[in-house]
């Protein structure tokens, strides 16, 4: 039977043949170490648990929530963007409380784009910058991840060489995959492109709070005049460990905010009251939860680095976000990071995602997610090991890529 038009839009699902891989292992009692999906493990801090507990059974709180999100939970993301940022913004026309950073982008998707509308997005990138754009319709243009002189360069093009001109980019930093965190500067000149251009910026700033080395990464919005045409997507998942409560936001230029709100309206009314409570609770209250989770973070980072490289794979250290990029050893590279990926949980039990489910210049890498303690992230190194010592030529009884279904 024919697949429906959006369904037909959509490139197949890369992860698949890896999840194909786990649940088999684990079916035959394998004990995974999955460090694939960005799921975090630590737990939401106490005091937010609480005020859900204390929200939660009051009849008002039942009805339906509001779609935009519930004005204490606004005004508390305001204020995280004036102690952190120095950005200030108004609750009621410049943020949007969404169901986790992804819905955001998949809505504003919807509410920006036309048919056959153009959107530069990075590549490797999370999977929503392209496929939210898929599905309302439009078109993508990559460019490099890297903030350096190649990342204008290949901008530049893809504005000067596209038709219909693009509307708008999408920007990640840190960067989901591959950990690359942006400055200021580059900010003011991603700005300055867009004003010469006409162009939208869509920024993704969820591990804003996940960093280990030098300063904090930064707002676009801290660009004068940025919100004249910027919007940015933040979220509770990894800075509070709260990623099944799906609490987000999007902030910034009035005509964007006000065009995702009228999208949303149609389409949900918000999250759970209590939910979204217990959110202002977690914004308004202590940050010793998000040092403590930093902390655990670079810990089993640098767990991560010393162990898999004494284990014979070298991870270059991320400076920021939940993850490690890595490239595919060398005795593997030939057979990409997919078949890499799949082998790894059936010679190795550990699991990773490949690269080239990110974008096509992801292939030859993995994401390493930091999700398991230490004492499993030094057991997947050593079974790492043994499956590295093998080497290809030890896995004559694998079935090749092309045969597998």
């Amino acid at each position: 039977m024919e697949e429906f038009h959006r369904i037909r839009r959509l490139p197949p699902y890369v992860f698949e043949q890896v999840n194909r891989a786990k649940a088999a292992a684990r079916n035959g009692g394998a004990d995974i170490i999955d460090l694939g999906m960005g799921n975090p493990d630590l737990p939401a801090p106490a005091h937010v648990v609480e005020k859900l507990k204390e929200t939660v059974g009051k009849a008002h709180t039942d009805r339906y929530s509001a779609s935009k999100g519930i004005p204490g939970l606004r005004r508390a993301q305001a204020a995280y963007y004036a102690r952190r940022f120095g950005v200030k913004l108004n609750p009621e026309t410049q943020i949007v409380t969404t169901l986790g950073s992804k819905e955001g982008f998949a809505n504003v998707a919807q509410a920006i784009t036309a048919p056959g509308d153009i959107i530069i997005v990075p590549n490797p990138t999370y999977p929503i910058h392209v496929f939210g754009f898929l599905l309302a319709g439009g078109a993508i243009r990559s460019v490099p991840v890297a903030v350096d002189a190649n990342f204008f360069a290949a901008l530049e093009r893809a504005v000067l060489h596209s038709i219909p001109k693009p509307i708008a980019v999408v920007v990640c930093y840190p960067s989901n995959p591959t950990a690359c965190v942006a400055n200021l500067d580059f900010y003011r000149d991603l700005v300055a492109f867009a004003k010469k251009h006409g162009l939208l910026l869509l920024s993704d700033l969820a591990y804003a709070e996940v960093y280990f080395e030098g300063e904090p990464p930064p707002s676009l919005l801290q660009v004068p005049g940025a919100v004249d045409l910027a919007v940015e997507f933040t979220s509770m998942s990894k800075t509070y460990s709260m990623p099944g409560w799906r609490i987000g936001f999007a902030v910034g230029n009035e005509r964007i905010i006000a065009a995702l709100a009228r999208v949303k309206s149609y389409l949900d009314y918000g999250a759970f009251t209590p939910i979204q409570v217990a959110a202002t609770a977690a914004l308004n209250g202590p940050d010793d939860c998000i040092h403590e989770m930093r902390a655990t973070y670079r810990r089993r980072r640098d767990t991560l680095l010393d162990s898999f490289g004494r284990a014979g794979w070298h991870v270059p250290a991320p400076r920021a976000s939940m993850f490690a990029w890595a490239p595919v050893p060398e005795p593997f590279q030939s057979l990409g990071s997919v078949e890499f990926s799949t082998l790894l949980v059936e010679k190795a039990a550990v699991a990773v995602s490949p690269g080239a489910g990110f974008g096509e210049y992801g292939e030859g890498h993995v994401r390493i997610a930091l999700v398991e303690n230490e004492q499993r992230i030094r057991q997947a190194a050593r079974n790492i090991r043994r499956f590295l010592e093998t080497g290809p030529e030890m896995l004559h009884n694998v079935v090749p890529l092309a045969t597998r279904r």
